[in-house]
């Protein structure tokens, strides 16, 4: 999974844009600017509530086209937060994806890329529209060591899993092979036990499941740093609440696609294991003796979006808005962004905060999500 999504040459976002109409899929901010100006203001007010600290950094994992990046920061400049107050920091392996986000976000792209410092951690930089720093990072390790507002937005999904499966001789996992006759993909079952069997639950009751090492360990580092450092740590993902088992799909042309047919040309994608995220926010990676990370969630896409204000801000585009497909294209993407038989359940949200902000958020919990 992480050969076909991420091969240098020919891996699957490396080169191309893999997002919109016509794309493999579309994401909500794609949608409409209405999902980014609401993440925007969650991030503002969880910000104030921490007594606006600054210098600090809004960090996005997987920022794909730049969209969200980019509503969030005009909503920001309409707070007056800009300039040397913060920075944008991305963590992109995509050099391609690296350009459209450039182009997105920034009014110098054409120009020739700034030198970099000598050890420098990021490969790239550059000033946005409203005149913030915004770097771009290979990993989560390698960003600045500051407040951080994390944002990661169909970021998990397209980690690489494990599948494992129960059978007589106890767990064993799916592999992929080459079938010699044809040479086609196939997937077998491994003969004995591999590392990735020892994820599982010694209470596991399903007889197959999906495990994702890496998303534990991203996951674990960016508590660490809301812990050290001081941040807020949102996720938004489609998953589940460990309890789905066969969720590993292919997406080409917005259709399902068989994942083991002609690798590198569709999507691989599994559902997130938010009870999984869970535990690694909340279990350090070291015996250091800390309170553990705090987290709210998951709730629904459709719940948070309406209880921090998407049907107000509907209606004040609506009152703004002279043209009838304007118009219905603003409801249409609400219904999309809200209907539980489109986004609206299948997408959830996840907070992270840092375990000294317990009192203050017994007494303001955090929005979108109570």
């Amino acid at each position: 999974m992480k050969e076909v999504l991420t091969n240098p040459t020919a891996g699957y976002y490396m080169n191309r844009d893999v997002f919109g109409q016509t794309g493999d899929f579309i994401t909500s901010p794609e949608i409409s600017q209405m999902f980014g100006e609401l993440i925007a203001v969650w991030l503002v007010n969880e910000w104030t509530k921490c007594g606006r600290p600054t210098p600090f950094q809004i960090a996005e994992l997987g920022p794909g086209r730049g969209t969200l990046m980019a509503d969030i920061l005009r909503v920001f400049s309409k707070f007056k937060i800009a300039g040397s107050d913060f920075s944008v920091s991305l963590v992109e392996v995509s050099p391609y994806l690296t350009q459209v986000q450039e182009k997105q976000l920034s009014p110098r792209q054409a120009q020739e890329a700034t030198k970099l410092p000598q050890g420098s951690q990021h490969y790239k930089q550059s000033i946005s529209f409203y005149g913030s720093q915004v770097r771009w990072y290979n990993h989560i390790a390698d960003l600045p060591r500051t407040f951080t507002l994390f944002l990661a937005h169909e970021f998990f999904d397209a980690l690489p899993i494990h599948k494992l499966v129960k059978v007589d001789q106890g767990w064993r996992e799916v592999l992929i092979d080459l079938n010699r006759e044809d040479l086609t993909l196939r997937f077998v079952i491994s003969r004995d036990r591999t590392p990735a069997c020892l994820y599982r639950l010694d209470n596991e009751s399903r007889e197959e499941l999906e495990v994702s090492p890496q998303s534990l360990i991203i996951t674990q580092a960016m508590a660490a740093r809301i812990h050290q450092d001081g941040g807020i740590g949102l996720v938004i993902d489609y998953g589940h609440e460990g309890d789905k088992t066969d969720t590993f799909r292919g997406f080409k042309n917005h259709k399902l696609h068989d994942p083991l047919v002609d690798p590198g040309t569709a999507d691989l994608t599994a559902d997130v294991d938010f009870s999984a995220l869970k535990w690694a926010a909340t279990h350090p990676r070291t015996f250091e003796d800390w309170k553990a990370n705090l987290t709210f969630g998951t709730v629904d896409q459709k719940d948070f979006l309406t209880r921090v204000g998407i049907n107000l801000r509907l209606e004040q585009l609506l009152a703004s808005c002279r043209d009838e497909d304007v118009a219905l294209n603003l409801k249409s993407a609400h219904k999309m962004l809200t209907d539980p038989m489109e986004m609206g359940s299948k997408f959830k949200f996840l907070a992270l905060y840092p375990s000294v902000m317990e009192k203050i958020l017994e007494r303001y919990p955090p929005p979108g999500f109570v």
